[in-house]
């Protein structure tokens, strides 16, 4: 897979030293009436890394990624993307300048072909050289992908399908990619390549901030990861940390 950098991405994306903070989130607020979601929680995301945040069902995991585009509205705290806020903008101008979200559940067009749905993720783009030079691209990563172009995607496997969910948001050549729960409901050996997946797309020098219940694989990944609990962060440190700490290792790994 070819390193590329999105259009309409801002210069300092794209040219920030390796290492520099590109997400930062500080002391970030989410309430549903009377419920805190999220009670203050800070996380940052380097340019190249991949970071996991892991939780149990009702952390506030999801609703993190949420806040990140927008698609949810902060009580209070900031949230800075390459060194810009993005409490004054909306959810497509956060997409505009990078930002791709795959949901949980994966959300794609069923009676729509695989090439359709692909198609549809570079809505931003409308150079055919850089859309079909992005389609070979989500080939390679996703062989699989490319042999199932004229299949309706309602059709695909769960594994297939989430891989198509993820394709599809790196049509968008984006900076940031923010991934939730892309092993879930999947089969091991599909989970699996699927995280090979996302190492591939940070070696091409994607940011992936990604959400995972499944601990131990999403560790393997990552550099560094936050633990959510009951929406505050319980834990945060290198991957090697986590995987050795007691309380991560007895509620999130079995041992």
């Amino acid at each position: 897979m070819r390193t590329r950098h999105p259009h309409r991405a801002p210069p300092d994306v794209r040219f920030s030293e390796p290492g520099s903070p590109l997400l930062a989130v500080e002391n970030l607020e989410v309430r549903y009436g009377g419920i805190r979601a999220l009670k203050g929680i800070s996380l940052h995301v380097c340019r190249g890394e991949v970071v996991a945040l892991i939780g149990s069902n009702g952390a506030g995991k999801t609703t993190t990624l949420r806040t990140l585009v927008r698609l949810v509205q902060p009580a209070a705290g900031t949230l800075r993307y390459a060194g810009e806020e993005l409490t004054t903008i909306g959810t497509e101008q956060v997409i505009e300048r990078g930002v791709s979200l795959v949901p949980e559940g994966r959300a794609i067009f069923p009676n729509l072909t695989v090439r359709e749905n692909l198609e549809l993720g570079a809505f931003l783009h409308r150079d055919k050289t850089t859309i079909a030079e992005s389609l070979h691209d989500v080939e390679q990563l996703f062989p699989r992908l490319g042999e199932r172009m004229a299949q309706e995607g309602g059709t695909l496997s769960g594994g297939e399908q989430q891989m198509l969910a993820i394709g599809r948001a790196m049509m968008g050549r984006p900076s940031l990619l923010l991934l939730d729960e892309p092993s879930l409901g999947i089969a091991p050996k599909l989970a699996r390549q699927i995280f090979e997946a996302i190492r591939a797309i940070a070696a091409a020098g994607v940011t992936v901030l990604v959400v995972e219940q499944n601990t131990r694989l999403a560790l393997e990944v990552a550099s560094r990861g936050y633990v959510l609990r009951t929406g505050e962060i319980a834990r945060e440190g290198s991957s090697k940390e986590l995987l050795a700490d007691p309380m991560v290792r007895e509620a999130y790994l079995g041992a």
